[in-house]
């Protein structure tokens, strides 16, 4: 590629991407899946701003209503041949499932199908047919500025990906991909692609090692170099992103953005996959939110970073085959964290992080009877387990009205998911970064749940708060039973 070819894409990359952010897939294959209200509520305690459904499920499009929460919906695989194949049917689709909810729902994105040419490839010739339809759909209800419109596809059909300049997609799909690329051209939109270090690694028969795929510190004799360009690579996603580009580029399309749609590491498989674990699972996407929100680009295209959805949310209990499909999520259907990100200088998403903790504890000299009233509230109708504070449990000692205060306001605080005036008990409470665990008394930190739950009346946090609350439902926390109190949703984003 050429000097001025480069520099046009670095600019028009740079211009798309330079908010880059981390968001999550929320598949739905869970034998008990939360309701639409408690996803929501795990994303807000979690600070997730950008999430992608594989449908347009009305219940969730109403509960991300008035969230700020960034929404790409889909047109599912099954519904592709009827859209691609009739413009009045794209009309009905966007006008049910994405102009019914705007502007209330956040809606940035539709991804038509997922991963078609590699999926469903007697389907793949009305692809580009869907995307023209629903963007014309777009435009006539002057929405096309505000909502992009693109097809996740596989990083399968990259061929010969390494050395990344000698990358290009499959020749045969070529039919397809220069119109779609045209397409994506045309409307300023971007391309999506799904990325899975994780089979690279498990189907490259050694050639690629573990390090290299979770993004761990490599020494340089282990860096894999490019010898067309001298580039050296430490991790297998800026290979992949960079073999993307340089595949657009061999079709003449040097401005057509990146965004990928899937990554992720599986945290538990069978015999025949034993690096699937929970350790690794952690590494990879701690490294992953790293990279993508420190602006690190890739080495083609240092500080062009690529804005990308974790795969995913939920594990999915439900999904067919090995044991890997099941567990690639962030949190078990009880929204308890299967693993705590290490997200050191990461910036503020996710926030189940072991770095920074913050803990709600008594304030020093508080009124006794003030918090003695609060710890009652919190016991009583905020719905806090309190049996670790009865004589003889862990947190019985120091049997003072401060110490249980503070486990209590803690529990509450966590199950809030660190909401905004969630550690204030009319004023006998502060948060703090100073643990408060002590002997075999361990308080969470920063550890979020799913929002809450049950009708009670909250105590007031302070002379003008109020509080709103939604449907039931209980949880296991890791360590001990939380029942979780009411959810001040409107205070969780301020």
């Amino acid at each position: 590629m050429g000097l001025f070819l480069l520099l046009l894409w670095v600019s028009s990359v740079a211009a798309v991407t330079e908010d880059a952010f981390i968001g999550v897939n929320i598949g739905t294959d869970l034998s008990d899946m939360p309701s639409p209200t408690q996803v929501v509520a795990l994303l807000k305690a979690q600070q997730i701003r950008h999430v992608r459904l594989y449908d347009a499920d009305g219940g969730m499009l109403l509960a991300l209503a008035n969230t700020g929460i960034h929404v790409t919906v889909s047109v599912p695989n099954e519904q592709l041949l009827a859209v691609g194949q009739s413009n009045a049917t794209a009309a009905n689709w966007v006008a049910r499932n994405v102009a019914a909810h705007i502007p209330a729902t956040n809606i940035t994105a539709i991804a038509v199908g997922s991963e078609v040419l590699t999926t469903i490839p007697n389907v793949a010739p009305v692809l580009v047919s869907a995307l023209r339809y629903i963007h014309s759909a777009l435009l006539a209800s002057n929405l096309d500025k505000q909502i992009k419109v693109s097809t996740p596809l596989s990083s399968s059909i990259i061929l010969d990906s390494f050395p990344p300049s000698q990358a290009f997609f499959n020749r045969s799909w070529d039919p397809v991909m220069v119109p779609l690329l045209k397409f994506l051209q045309s409307t300023d939109s971007y391309l999506m692609l799904n990325i899975y270090p994780y089979y690279d690694y498990m189907l490259s028969n050694g050639v690629i090692s573990l390090d290299y795929a979770l993004f761990r510190p490599l020494a340089p004799n282990k860096e894999v170099v490019d010898a067309n360009t001298l580039l050296r690579y430490t991790n297998v996603f800026d290979a992949v992103i960079d073999a993307a580009r340089y595949a657009m580029a061999f079709l003449n399309f040097t401005n057509v953005p990146l965004v990928i749609t899937e990554s992720g590491w599986p945290s538990k498989g069978d015999a025949s996959e034993p690096d699937a674990t929970v350790d690794n699972a952690n590494t990879y996407n701690s490294n992953l939110i790293r990279h993508v929100l420190n602006s690190t680009g890739t080495p083609k295209y240092p500080g062009v970073p690529v804005s990308t959805y974790i795969y995913e949310l939920y594990n999915e209990d439900l999904r067919p085959g090995s044991i890997s499909e099941k567990n690639w999520g962030l949190f078990d259907m009880n929204g308890v964290p299967i693993y705590i990100l290490h997200l050191t200088d990461s910036g503020v998403v996710l926030a189940n992080d072991t770095t920074n903790m913050t803990y709600c504890v008594a304030k020093e000299g508080a009124d006794p009877k003030m918090l003695q009233a609060a710890l009652d509230w919190a016991c009583g109708a905020g719905k806090v387990d309190c049996s670790p504070m009865l004589q003889g449990r862990p947190c019985y000692d120091p049997d003072t009205v401060e110490s249980h205060a503070t486990y209590a306001f803690n529990a509450y605080y966590h199950q809030m998911g660190m909401a905004p005036g969630s550690c204030s008990f009319n004023g006998v409470a502060a948060v703090t970064t100073t643990n408060p665990s002590h002997g075999s008394c361990v308080l969470l930190g920063r550890v979020g749940v799913n929002g809450t739950l049950g009708n009670s009346t909250s105590m007031p946090l302070s002379s003008n708060e109020t509080s709103s609350g939604v449907s039931p439902r209980y949880y296991e926390s890791v360590t001990r039973p939380l029942i979780i109190g009411i959810l001040l949703s409107a205070m969780l984003f301020p």
